[in-house]
Formats: C-alpha cells, sequence, structure tokens
C-alpha cells in the first residue's frame, strides 16, 4: 500500500483529494493535517510515501515546512498559485498541481510521485549480457476500460502504440490504455525501457534474442525501426 497523508487549511481540498484517492487502489490515508505543525508532528512519529501540500496555509507555509525535513517523503504540491512553482522543483517536489485540477491531471501526478523512487530489482541469474540491465520496481496507474490498473514495471513485456491509445503487454494481460505512446517514453527509466521503433518500447530483461530487425519478447516478434537500428545495437556491441 502507498500510504499518504494531506496538508491543507481547505477541508474541501481534503474531500477532493482523498475523493480522487478512493479511486486507485493501494492508496491508503494516513492522516488528515489540517496546517504544518499538525504534519510535523506526525510525521516526527509516523512514516508515509507520498505527502499532498498546499503553499498558503497559517503559521507555516507549505515551502517552509517542507525545508524543515530531512527525509520527506515524496510531495505532491496542490495550490491556487503558479508563481511558487519554482521554488518547488528546487525542493525536488514530484509534481504541482494547480487548484482546480481534474482527475486525469491528478493520475500524471500521483504516476511521477510513486515512480520516483524505484528499488533495485533481484537480478535474473539467466540473464547473461551484462550490457542490459534489469528492470525497476516502479508501479504507476494506467486507464483502461474505465478502469485504473496499478502497474508494475517489471511486468512489462512491451508497450505497442494504438493510434491514440497504446497497447501495454504484461506478462499475463494486455491493456488498451487511453495515453499515447509518448506519454509511456517519458514515464519509463530509459536504464530499463527502450524505444526500438515509433510504436514500441521494450523492456530490456524481457528480450529474448535480437535477429535481424527483429527483437524477440516471450512468443512476440517485435520490429526494429530504421532510425532505431544504431541504438538497439549498443545491446550487444560492447
Amino acid at each position: 500500500m502507498i500510504k499518504y497523508i494531506i496538508v491543507d487549511d481547505e477541508p474541501l481540498a481534503h474531500d477532493l483529494i482523498e475523493g480522487f484517492c478512493e479511486i486507485l487502489p493501494h492508496l491508503q490515508l494516513e492522516k488528515h493535517c489540517y496546517d504544518a505543525m499538525e504534519a510535523m508532528q506526525f510525521l516526527n512519529f509516523n512514516q508515509v510515501d507520498l505527502m499532498f501540500l498546499d503553499l498558503n496555509m497559517p503559521k507555516l507555509s507549505g515551502f517552509d515546512f517542507l525545508r524543515t525535513l530531512s527525509k520527506p517523503p515524496k510531495v505532491i504540491v496542490t495550490t491556487a498559485y503558479k508563481e511558487f512553482a519554482l521554488d518547488g522543483y528546487e525542493l525536488d517536489i514530484a509534481d504541482y498541481l494547480l487548484k482546480p485540477f481534474s482527475f486525469e491531471r491528478f493520475i500524471k501526478a500521483v504516476n511521477k510521485a510513486i515512480g520516483d523512487n524505484p528499488q533495485s530489482a533481484t537480478p535474473d541469474n539467466n540473464v547473461e549480457n551484462t550490457n542490459v540491465p534489469q528492470a525497476t520496481n516502479k508501479r504507476f496507474f494506467v486507464k483502461g476500460d474505465k478502469k485504473y490498473h496499478q502497474v508494475d514495471s517489471e511486468e512489462i513485456l512491451f508497450i505497442e502504440a494504438y493510434g491514440n491509445y497504446t497497447k501495454v503487454f504484461l506478462k499475463e494481460e494486455m491493456i488498451i490504455s487511453h495515453e499515447k505512446i509518448s506519454y509511456y517514453e517519458s514515464l519509463l527509466d530509459a536504464q530499463y525501457f527502450m524505444r526500438i521503433h515509433k510504436s514500441f518500447i521494450v523492456a530490456l530483461d524481457k528480450i529474448k534474442l535480437i535477429e535481424g530487425n527483429r527483437i524477440s519478447v516471450n512468443e512476440h516478434e517485435i520490429p526494429i525501426g530504421q532510425t532505431y537500428k544504431s541504438l538497439v545495437s549498443k545491446l550487444y556491441n560492447s
């Protein structure tokens, strides 16, 4: 479960964020905090993965509060003041949501936040090519079939462009996503995923073999685009 807190002096903001989070699986609310001092006291004795943080609060502003934390959780700023965005990125926040924000924009912020600290997976002893890194444990949400699926990047085999949509091929299923392939190219870590064609991104540790202009991933044969050949060749030419 991804544990989160909401730090905002507006009750309506709490209701909105909590309502959005309830739609998503594996997000667990730990605490409603209505000012920075309350949040500070809670975090002194509790750990969370994610914090939704307002900026304009009494006693102590959101950014001043964030500066007091030696090991803050991932932070999504929620505010009506866009002029403070630069300060936020200097504090290494995950994303900056301007009120009022849509559910679609909220999903993208959560995806960025929960995927920022991937944990190294256990190496597969069967993989002989040391030039191919192992995938990391990065989770994010995919909208498909009017549902939001939580996806672990380790489960991804490859992603295929499908008009204005994409097909996300996992070990056990395929999800038709409402995002374009460029969205996944920016979301996924380039150390572990590679664009090999204008219509395909592959997980490097799932490659079975490379032969001619094709890559094999499980039973799937995926073409290598002409402009991507030199990039793919770096996988086996040390």
